[in-house]
């Protein structure tokens, strides 16, 4: 028999096909898949270190596409969720899908299914919020700059939206909680790293690092936002279901409400 093994990955989607890949190719008795910043050894497993290779990812992931264009999506989804042991979770939903079973990840009944399916959902979710709670501001070098704080890692997912919606600006989009960003120079979209200090909220207090002209147009909107609420028919438990209060501290329109 075997013993069982924990792969570890350098935590990159790639890096968990591969892993993936590797389990699959030498029939490998898989104890865990870990992120190397998070590894810990097992007592009774070894551990082996996997490295990314892109071909061997793409294998993986055109396989998984032939199962399903659905099943594919949830796979990509829910590793975005970066949920507590989602490798394994992910991996025991990829062995489902290569098993004879037809049409096995439309199947609610199996807690593995329903979990990678409620994740994705999840995460589908915070990418349309995210679409539209995204408020940019204008700095003095000329680029659009906002802050994000969403509960997954949506980035990648948000990427096409905004390069789509803003083609003839520069901008940067900032994950606050993964200190990682995309910055968009009007011809391509990168991932870039910081590790910002000052963040930028919604304050009422007026940052240097925006243009004054930023601030009138903020006001406006504020003013245009206030404007046009009829107190008589504010339902804030409702308000609150489709514009969550995490997000506030990030929106211009709710200065006086933060």
């Amino acid at each position: 028999m075997k013993e069982a093994k924990i792969l570890i990955y350098d935590g990159s989607f790639n890096g968990f096909l591969t892993s993936v890949f590797k389990a699959f190719d030498e029939r490998i008795e898989v104890a865990d898949i870990q992120k190397n910043s998070l590894a810990q050894n097992g007592l009774f497993s070894d551990t082996e270190t996997v490295f990314t290779e892109i071909d061997k990812a793409k294998r993986v992931w055109n396989g998984i596409q032939k199962k399903s264009s659905y099943a594919i999506k949830n796979v990509y989804f829910a590793f975005l969720s970066e949920s507590s042991g989602i490798e394994m979770t992910l991996y025991t939903y990829i062995k489902k899908l290569f098993s004879p079973i037809d049409m096995v990840h439309l199947n609610f009944s199996d807690d593995t299914i329903l979990k990678i399916n409620q994740l994705a959902k999840s995460v589908g979710r915070e990418k349309h919020r995210m679409e539209a709670f995204v408020r940019f501001q204008l700095t003095k070098d000329g680029v659009y700059f906002a802050n994000i704080e969403p509960d997954f890692d949506i980035l990648p997912l948000v990427s096409k939206h905004f390069r789509s919606r803003y083609a003839d600006q520069q901008w940067l989009i900032y994950d606050v909680k993964r200190k990682y960003g995309l910055f968009y120079d009007l011809n391509t979209v990168e991932i870039i790293r910081l590790d910002l200090q000052n963040i930028s909220t919604n304050s009422i207090k007026e940052n240097s690092a925006f243009t004054s002209d930023e601030y009138n147009y903020q006001n406006l909107w504020n003013n245009y936002f206030k404007s046009t609420n009829i107190k008589s028919r504010i339902n804030k438990k409702l308000h609150t279901q489709h514009v969550p209060k995490r997000y506030w501290k990030y929106l211009s329109e709710k200065k006086q409400a933060v």
